[in-house]
């Protein structure tokens, strides 16, 4: 079974060329699920063969008893599936014992936003005279005005950015490329992080080397900053500020899909803008904009006054 599980994920590294950040979470969710298989089966090494769907379903029943979120069980199912439907193929299953199972039913919620007269706040907080003022500015005004995940704004490199046309180059979700676009003041702000970025260096007396090398967002290290560094400076402003504590970076692309949707853009245009596959993904942003669009209805239809 630990051979099983090793080959599947070499096989996610290697051949999917999925991110270190999903080989992990996939190490994790597995290794637990394989370990609740093991005391099941009664070995540390048992045959995978004797996996059925009974045993899968013993151990929703143990996440669920343990107080794990509908949305967690849901992404460990589906990792589970996904490494049987693998060994399915490799020939070392007959048949897949998670196939036809499902998660629990998922409750819908809406995104957290934040609105513009925060968004303009929030984004007017990094203090613009010190260097690391100027990188966290240029961090929250790229992440609201291209809409960016927090993973894509820190794999962002030096040569993703094309700063006379204000567009960036972004791998987001299983390492699918899009274009994103920055506005006026995001690009104002990125290129005073630039300066600041060669400023940073040269005060460290380092050049980036390795995965950091080429990284347009730095700590104060002088390496790649992570997205754990970026919730906590986010956090930083946003106490600064008193504005809502539960935002987070996320929050910011919910923003930029909500206030684009408020203003008129079409669903089409903010789904190829997020780099969501399906539609339906977009549409919950349709969701939270009910009072605009009663506002859109009474100006706009005939009888509506």
């Amino acid at each position: 079974m630990d051979e099983a599980l090793a080959d599947f994920l070499r096989f996610l590294a290697l051949e999917k060329q999925a991110s270190e950040l999903t080989v992990k979470s996939y190490r994790e969710d597995l290794t637990q699920a394989k370990e609740f298989l093991q005391t099941q089966l009664g070995s540390a090494n048992p045959d995978l063969a004797r996996v059925t769907s009974r045993h899968v379903r013993a151990w929703l029943v143990w996440l669920h008893e343990r107080g794990y979120a509908k949305t967690t069980i849901a992404r460990r199912l589906a990792a589970v599936r996904s490494w049987f439907r693998f060994l399915c193929r490799r020939g070392v299953l007959a048949a897949n014992p998670a196939q036809g199972l499902r998660g629990p039913r998922q409750d819908k919620k809406l995104p957290h936003f934040l609105p513009e007269d925060a968004l303009a706040k929030l984004l007017a907080a990094p203090p613009a005279e010190t260097l690391l003022g100027r990188r966290d500015r240029a961090i929250l005004e790229a992440l609201y005005s291209a809409g960016l995940r927090v993973s894509e704004l820190t794999g962002l490199n030096l040569a993703d950015v094309d700063l006379a046309e204000g567009v960036a180059t972004v791998r987001g979700k299983g390492k699918r490329e899009r274009l994103v676009f920055f506005g006026a003041q995001a690009m104002e702000a990125l290129q005073a992080w630039l300066a600041a970025r060669e400023e940073l260096l040269h005060q460290l007396r380092k050049t980036p080397a390795g995965r950091h090398k080429d990284a347009v967002f730095l700590n104060k290290n002088g390496t790649r900053l992570t997205s754990r560094s970026v919730g906590r400076l986010l956090a930083k402003h946003l106490a600064r500020t008193g504005l809502d504590a539960a935002a987070s970076p996320h929050s910011l692309r919910h923003s930029f899909a909500t206030h684009l949707l408020d203003r008129g853009a079409d669903i089409r245009s903010v789904q190829e803008l997020l780099g969501h596959r399906s539609l339906a993904t977009t549409q919950i942003y349709t969701h939270v904009s009910t009072g605009r669009l009663q506002e859109h209805y009474q100006k706009a239809h005939p009888r509506a006054k």
